[in-house]
C-alpha cells in the first residue's frame, strides 16, 4: 500500500520519525540533518546540504523519493514555506555554532563569566523550544494527561527532576500521578502495572537510560499511552511515542542544563492546571 507524500513539515517530521529505523545508515545521516537542520534545507543549495550531513548529493535525493517527493527540491519547498509563514531566524544548530566560536574565547577563572556562559546557551534553549514545540503539540499533550486514569513518571540520572517535578506537581492539582522512581531496583515491579488507560511520560537524553528504555516497551507492551520528552525524536526512547517533545537544553564545556526541559514541564503542569484543575471555576 502507497503511502501518501507529507504535504507539511509536522507531516514530513513525524514520517521521519516512524520510519526512521527502517532507513539506510546514509539515508538516516540525512534524516538527522534534516530535523535537525530545517532553515538549511530550505535555503542551501544541495551541494551545501550533502556536503554538511557528509554524503552525496544524490543520497539527498533519494531521501526526499523516499518520502514520495518527486526530488529534493519538492522537499526543500515545504521548508521554505514554514520560514515564509513565520519570523525568520537563525536555525539552532547556527545558534549553537555561533555561541560556540564566542565561547572559545572566554576566561573561565572568572565565575561572572561563567554565569554569563550558562545563561547565553540557556537563553538559546528556550528559544529553541518556543520554536520547535507547537500548540498543536502542547493541546495534545494536555488531552492525554486529562485522559489518563493514571500519569507514571519514568526519569532517572539527569532526567530524574524533570520527572520528579511533574509527579510532584501533578499531584498538587489532583491529577494521580506516581513517579517510577525504581527504589531497591524495582523499576520492573512498578511499572507492571501499567495498564491501557494510563499514561507514561518518560523523560530520557543521551545515552538513554535503561532503566527508563525497560518502562518505554512495557508501555507499550501494556497498550498504555506514551509521552515523551528528549533530545532527539529519532532516539530509541521516542520510537514508541504517542507524542515526543524533542528539547535541545544547553551545553557548555560538558556541563549540562535541564532549564528548557523544566520549562517544558511546567508549562504541561499549569496548562492542565487551568483546564481541569480543582481551581479553574475559580474565575466564574
Amino acid at each position: 500500500m502507497l503511502q501518501a507524500t507529507p504535504d507539511d513539515l509536522p507531516a514530513l517530521r513525524s514520517e521521519i520519525s516512524s520510519r526512521y529505523q527502517e532507513l539506510s545508515p546514509r539515508l538516516k545521516q540525512v534524516a538527522s540533518y534534516v530535523l535537525d537542520n530545517p532553515n538549511d534545507i530550505a535555503l542551501e543549495t544541495l551541494a551545501v546540504i550533502a556536503g554538511r550531513c557528509a554524503v552525496q548529493p544524490s543520497t539527498i535525493v533519494r531521501f526526499a523519493k523516499a518520502f514520495g517527493y518527486r526530488g529534493a527540491s519538492e522537499m526543500q519547498r515545504l521548508f521554505r514555506n514554514e520560514i515564509l509563514a513565520s519570523a525568520p531566524s537563525p536555525s539552532y544548530s547556527e545558534r549553537i555554532r555561533q555561541f560556540q566560536g564566542r565561547s572559545n574565547a572566554v576566561d573561565w577563572s572568572r565565575p561572572y563569566n561563567v554565569m554569563r556562559e550558562f545563561s547565553e546557551a540557556n537563553i538559546i534553549g528556550l528559544e529553541h523550544l518556543r520554536e520547535a514545540v507547537s500548540e498543536a503539540e502542547l493541546d495534545r499533550s494536555i488531552e492525554l494527561m486529562q485522559g489518563a486514569d493514571a500519569i507514571y513518571l519514568a526519569g532517572v540520572r539527569r532526567a530524574f527532576p524533570v520527572a520528579a517535578y511533574l509527579a510532584y506537581s501533578l499531584s498538587h492539582v489532583e491529577k494521580r500521578a506516581f513517579l517510577l522512581d525504581g527504589v531497591a531496583g524495582m523499576t520492573a515491579e512498578q511499572s507492571a502495572m501499567l495498564g491501557p488507560r494510563d499514561l507514561v511520560i518518560a523523560v530520557s537524553f543521551k545515552p538513554y537510560a535503561k532503566e527508563t528504555l525497560a518502562v518505554v516497551e512495557t508501555a507499550s507492551a501494556n497498550g498504555a499511552q506514551l509521552m515523551v520528552i528528549t533530545d532527539n525524536r529519532l532516539g530509541p526512547v521516542a520510537k514508541e511515542a504517542d507524542l515526543c517533545f524533542e528539547i535541545k537544553d544547553a551545553e557548555v564545556r560538558q556541563f549540562r542544563s535541564l532549564t528548557a526541559s523544566m520549562c517544558l514541564a511546567q508549562t504541561l503542569v499549569v496548562s492542565y492546571a487551568y483546564k481541569f484543575g480543582p481551581d479553574r471555576d475559580r474565575s466564574k
